[in-house]
């Protein structure tokens, strides 16, 4: 029996936007050793194969602490820190290169898988790898001189384009070198946060342990501004290490301009298509400010304010409108952006001899509402006729009353709607009038 199934297809129409935002796009995702070691990583691989299938150029930073922990545990050496860095002297420095070595052949063999009738089938990534990476030491810390651990002095980012224009992953490790020919251990995080700055990169995704920044009661913030998460991590609440670690990184990246860092469980299969394909995602998105513009509409957003009006037209709810009365009414409307998608709209129709204007069209889409947009785009309204010198906002309404009477509307008589409204009025929908004074 064929596969048939409206959900698929509804789900799969809804990823096509970002199909078409993405190609030709940078993404950098970083992710631990522990992948690697908790054997995640063959389907982590499908989903890297799927997102260089749809055209996105891949940078992928690899972390190699467990493998390195084993090794030195293996040849009986103190694993040292200092304030929470790793100090690697020569024999350190060995084991390091070791286990970097073995997971990044590990990594790179099943990139290069291509089975038959599975995710990798037709598969063809090439992985580019190299001395992309200049480091210098860290030096000494209080006293303490972490020898060769050291940080990120500069990104080719002119040669990993170079690499990504041919149609190639890159894969870097955490290692860097110098001129004069050392090396040195650098962090994952590092590393990926100073390759996403030097490429202008469009996301940087970090997989960790756990799902994301969570507030106080233990819910998830799916989006945080850059003001947000720095007030995060200064306030006083103990936050989970993962977080401390990657929450600064998102947010030294969107400062330099990247445009989007995403923080998502590794636990999650398929966590990077979860986030990166739905709207809601399941992880912590840090931007440099919020996502949600209100404006004027353009001739260009016609489609899209259709698409929020239709399935309200369809209840009922609103009075259906053509394609060409929406046009030549355009200037007459105002748009909720969120993340430049069309999720609100709203129309305003003055009435000047009486000071007074109509809110109509108002709607939000179904996926977006109880989160306070309905009530932001009400609020940019009412600014907008008081600004036109309105002193009174009404709404005709035949389903959503209470929506309004909660936030200062009060019913009205037909009667006390303005001449020319109240000529066109409806009797046969019998919509209940409601007004608001703009103070």
């Amino acid at each position: 029996m064929p596969f048939q199934s409206t959900e698929f297809v509804n789900w799969f129409r809804s990823v096509a936007p970002y199909i078409n935002a993405f190609r030709g796009k940078t993404f950098v995702i970083a992710f631990g050793g522990e992948v690697v070691a908790d054997g995640k990583f063959v389907e982590l691989t499908h989903d890297f194969n799927l997102l260089a299938a749809l055209g996105i150029r891949l940078v992928l930073v690899h972390g190699a602490r467990p493998q390195i922990e084993q090794h030195l545990a293996k040849n009986k050496l103190e694993d040292a820190y200092h304030h929470g860095v790793r100090m690697t002297d020569a024999e350190t420095m060995i084991c390091v290169k070791e286990a970097v070595g073995r997971v990044r052949v590990e990594i790179e063999a099943l990139l290069s898988m291509g089975l038959a009738n599975s995710p990798m089938a037709n598969a063809d990534i090439r992985v580019a790898g190299g001395n992309f990476i200049t480091a210098q030491p860290l030096g000494v810390i209080n006293g303490v001189d972490l020898m060769h651990t050291g940080s990120v002095r500069k990104v080719d980012a002119a040669a990993l384009n170079d690499r990504m224009d041919f149609g190639e992953v890159v894969l870097l490790s955490p290692l860097g070198y110098s001129p004069t020919g050392e090396v040195f251990n650098l962090t994952l995080e590092d590393v990926a946060t100073a390759t996403a700055i030097a490429l202008d990169a469009d996301k940087l995704v970090f997989l960790m342990d756990t799902d994301g920044v969570q507030e106080k009661k233990g819910g998830l913030l799916k989006e945080l501004t850059i003001s947000q998460a720095q007030a995060i991590l200064s306030g006083k609440r103990k936050l989970p290490d993962d977080i401390s670690l990657f929450l600064p990184c998102a947010v030294r990246a969107c400062e330099a301009g990247v445009a989007r860092t995403h923080l998502v469980s590794r636990h999650v299969d398929g966590a990077v298509l979860q986030e990166l394909f739905s709207d809601d995602g399941i992880g912590t998105m840090v931007v440099e400010s919020t996502l949600n513009t209100l404006r004027a509409a353009t001739i260009e957003d016609v489609g899209g304010i259709l698409q929020l009006l239709r399935p309200l037209e369809e209840e009922g709810i609103l009075v259906r409108r053509s394609r060409e009365l929406l046009e030549r009414e355009i200037s007459r409307f105002e748009v909720l952006e969120h993340d430049h998608r069309i999720i609100g709209c709203a129309a305003l129709y003055p009435f000047p001899n009486e000071a007074s204007a109509e809110l109509a069209c108002m709607a939000v889409d179904s996926q977006y509402r109880d989160q306070g947009y309905g009530e932001a785009v009400l609020n940019h309204m009412g600014a907008l006729a008081k600004s036109q010198g309105m002193k009174k906002l009404f709404v005709l309404t035949t389903r959503t009353a209470h929506w309004f009477i909660e936030r200062g509307f009060k019913e009205a008589d037909v009667n006390q709607l303005p001449k020319e409204k109240k000529a066109l009025y409806n009797y046969q929908r019998r919509s209940k009038v409601f007004v608001k004074n703009l103070k």
